[in-house]
């Protein structure tokens, strides 16, 4: 039975990467502009640098969204620090939210950030695989979380309610051994094996290759997910659009949905009806302006 969504009740609104459709994603500005727009939580994606330290970056390399080249895990921080990582998306940064050089983060400092936020805010961590430390990424996050303050039972840390994620099931069953179910998240999304060759700029043989490992952790994370073994299901809202069936049948075993990224008005609307969760977007004031307004949070 899908989980009921009344006028006087809305999803959460995570904003991804902070309100990257208004500033760089993973900067200050974009995390300061979430907090600004009423976001109810934050989205971040995890790396670590040469010499162990947890940044906030999507991609393993730094061509897309800064002024260097090359592996983010042959860089130090101190190196990292010296790249420009906003003016890619040619939006004028706010004084008030720093200068260009105070724009890329490590975890740490998006803690401070969202310290400072005045109010309760949700955190949501998702670690990328294949990464060259394997599983050791999830294992220095923590250890950076224990050392701020975070509780590992209730997965909170002062103001800011702590969730984490991935599409890799192995790093879903390793962060089970020692973080509650309920802010375990595993990601899930179709393969597509064009996209995949498109994309990374692989032959028909070596995209062929991955495709198969990637359909296989598919398939894993959906077997996790039926079983109950994460609390929480984090479909792309492709996903949700083309496996209804699936979707209901989580929905009413008691599965959490953070869907994602949800920018399209009509997408908005589809989530609320289906008694979604979470929504994490790129655009989270507007999202939230859609949303009714005299609705409360499914909590």
């Amino acid at each position: 039975m899908t989980t009921d969504v009344s006028t006087a009740a809305r999803p959460l609104v995570y904003a991804h990467r902070g309100s990257s459709g208004a500033f760089a994603e993973h900067t200050r500005a974009a995390y300061l502009q979430a907090i600004a727009d009423g976001a109810d939580g934050v989205e971040c994606d995890v790396h670590l640098t040469r010499d162990q330290h947890v940044v906030l970056l999507h991609d393993s390399t730094l061509d897309r969204t800064s002024d260097g080249t090359g592996q983010v895990a042959d860089r130090t921080l101190d190196e990292l620090r010296l790249l420009d990582f906003s003016s890619w998306k040619g939006a004028r940064i706010p004084e008030a939210y720093g200068a260009k050089s105070e724009q890329f983060l490590t975890l740490p400092e998006l803690l401070d950030i969202l310290r400072g936020a005045g109010r309760g805010i949700g955190l949501a961590i998702e670690f990328k695989h294949p990464s060259p430390f394997h599983l050791g990424l999830e294992d220095r996050v923590l250890e950076v979380l224990r050392n701020e303050g975070w509780d590992p039972a209730t997965s909170m840390l002062e103001n800011i309610s702590v969730s984490f994620m991935s599409f890799s099931p192995d790093a879903v069953k390793h962060l089970l051994e020692s973080v509650p179910a309920e802010a375990v998240c595993q990601l899930i999304d179709d393969v597509n094996v064009a996209e995949i060759r498109e994309e990374l700029g692989l032959g028909a043989l070596t995209g062929g290759a991955l495709a198969n490992v990637m359909k296989a952790a598919q398939a894993e994370g959906e077997r996790i997910l039926d079983a109950a073994e994460a609390g929480l299901a984090g479909p792309g809202i492709g996903y949700v659009r083309a496996h209804a069936g699936t979707v209901e049948r989580w929905l009413g075993s008691g599965r959490r949905f953070r869907v994602w990224t949800v920018d399209a008005a009509d997408d908005v609307e589809r989530c609320k009806e289906l008694g979604i969760h979470e929504i994490t977007t790129n655009w989270p004031a507007q999202v939230l302006s859609q949303l009714l307004a005299d609705s409360q949070p499914l909590r």
